[in-house]
């Protein structure tokens, strides 16, 4: 894929957009998930080079197949719930 052709105002805006975005409590979640199952998988002797985690599929998938959601695009994908698991939370004992 072509990187877009931007001017240099364009470019750092969507710079921005895109680092808030990433930094959003979703993103981080699925972040957070991906390298957990990732590290697992690893530790479990798979073969996972060039794959991501298809958090919709709940598998290690292809990286293009991940990105274009099978070849339908990624239009119809939103607010779909994903297979993400929650942050455990550590509680202090009180004494």
């Amino acid at each position: 894929m072509r990187k877009q052709k931007l001017s240099p105002t364009a470019a750092r805006a969507k710079a921005a957009r895109d680092l808030l975005y990433a930094k959003t409590a979703k993103r981080k979640a699925h972040k957070r998930d991906s390298q957990a199952k990732r590290t697992a998988a690893k530790k479990a002797g798979s073969n996972i080079k060039g794959k991501d985690y298809d958090h919709k599929r709940g598998k290690f998938v292809s990286v293009a197949s991940n990105r274009g959601n099978e070849g339908k695009g990624t239009r119809s994908e939103g607010g779909k719930k994903y297979k993400v698991t929650k942050k455990k939370r550590v509680t202090k004992k009180k004494r």
